[in-house]
């Protein structure tokens, strides 16, 4: 009888593991499903790469791919924002023009528009680039569950770096949360992602 209860516990226990692997723990999963509305994001009011005052009802009726970083960053940032490209690249002309691909610096104080007009043409030609009061940096990556910070303020030449969250984010429409993806993730899991949404 014991015996027999353990061959069945044990068969229970792997179908249950076999599940989780494939609907938890997958490594191709950036979505995160669930119950009710995911609280990040919200309006926002910045300046552009040509200087100009957008806020977060210019992107109404089109996706947002957002990513919080700053020009001066020398791995996380490019990195993130290449995939970004070359996902939206693998889109069709169709889904693509229904996504804005934004960057919002969390460096104010150096990525001047001019410097991000330079900067984010290098990873698309749709980039955006958005600076903009340090209040009002923080109040849009408060927003959006982004932290940053300076690293080493105390550089005597200025020379510092920052601290600041990876995460990517896929905006609806209507500009509440759609999906997330981590730092890493590759630019065809990410086009497939979006186009689940497109």
């Amino acid at each position: 009888m014991s015996r027999i209860f353990f061959v069945v516990f044990a068969a229970a226990l792997m179908v249950g593991v076999v599940f989780l692997s494939r609907n938890v723990f997958n490594g191709d999963t950036a979505r995160v499903s669930s119950v009710g509305k995911i609280d990040i994001g919200g309006p926002f009011n910045l300046i552009d790469q040509n200087g100009k005052a957008v806020t977060d009802q210019d992107f109404k009726g089109k996706y947002m791919l957002i990513y919080f970083g700053y020009t001066f960053c020398p791995d996380v940032c490019p990195t993130t924002l290449s995939t970004m490209g070359d996902a939206l690249n693998m889109l069709t002309p169709e889904q693509m023009a229904k996504v804005v691909p934004i960057f919002i610096t969390i460096d104010p104080e150096r990525d001047t528009p001019e410097l991000l007009a330079s900067y984010v043409h290098n990873f698309h030609e749709k980039m955006l680039g958005l600076t903009g009061p340090l209040a009002e940096i923080k109040k849009v990556a408060k927003a959006y569950k982004v932290y940053f910070g300076k690293a080493n303020e105390d550089d005597p030449d200025g020379n510092y770096t920052m601290d600041h969250g990876s995460t990517t984010y896929f905006m609806g429409p209507d500009g509440t949360y759609a999906a997330h993806f981590s730092h890493g993730i590759s630019s065809q899991i990410m086009a497939k992602k979006m186009a689940e949404f497109l």
